[in-house]
């Protein structure tokens, strides 16, 4: 869902549209598809922030077919590194066809699996300058725990759906998903060593800075 009305939101995505075109045509098979992917609006956001944060290691937690990956993977030095995850190996293909066509995919590491459990044995213990996140929405706590652990002082956190299409404001809305949004929202936002914000891009993202 998106924030704004229909007619604002149209002109949202029209000002972010890319102009890559593998971008372009990912984002026009998603739709097609109904397959979740977080869009221009959101995905121009993720390129400034690896602007922002000079990043070089970036770790992504339910990465899809490798929309958002690209867009962090454009953005990235040539010595730069993302994790993409999935639990779904054809996900994963496409993501690596994609990806391979853009001329990036030399940057890019693929797992398939749970990505939390795949952030947790990852046998590497440097941490990582961005950690962006768009798993099921009832795993959100469970990737709270192991998120907060993985980013450097200095670097952030990003995580798409916080506003849920407005369900976490709904008090008559209980369902699974809602519960792990609202339940990693407080954990967050009560967490000192994070400064957390939740901008209106889309369906709500969070932005939470590591201070110590």
């Amino acid at each position: 869902m998106a924030i704004h009305d229909d007619r604002l939101e149209t002109y949202l995505e029209d000002l972010a549209h890319p102009g890559h075109g593998v971008l372009a045509r990912m984002g026009e098979e998603g739709r097609a598809a109904g397959f979740p992917i977080v869009g221009p609006q959101v995905g121009r956001l993720l390129q400034q922030i690896v602007q922002m944060t000079q990043a070089k290691r970036i770790f992504e937690l339910g990465s899809g077919f490798g929309y958002s990956t690209l867009w962090f993977a454009l953005n990235l030095p040539p010595d730069g590194v993302i994790h993409h995850t999935d639990g779904d190996a054809k996900n994963s293909e496409r993501a690596r066809a994609f990806l391979t066509e853009a001329g990036v995919v030399d940057k890019v590491r693929f797992h398939v699996g749970n990505a939390m459990e795949i952030l947790t044995d990852l046998d590497d213990p440097e941490p990582f300058d961005i950690v962006f996140c768009d798993v099921d929405k009832d795993g959100y706590p469970w990737a709270y725990d192991v998120m907060r652990k993985r980013v450097r002082v200095g670097g952030c956190i990003v995580i798409d759906n916080l506003v849920w299409s407005g369900k976490v404001a709904d008090e008559s809305v209980d369902d699974a998903s809602t519960r792990g949004i609202r339940e990693y929202t407080q954990r967050m936002w009560n967490d000192g060593d994070f400064l957390s914000s939740l901008m209106p891009v889309r369906d709500g993202v969070g932005l939470h800075v590591r201070l110590r």
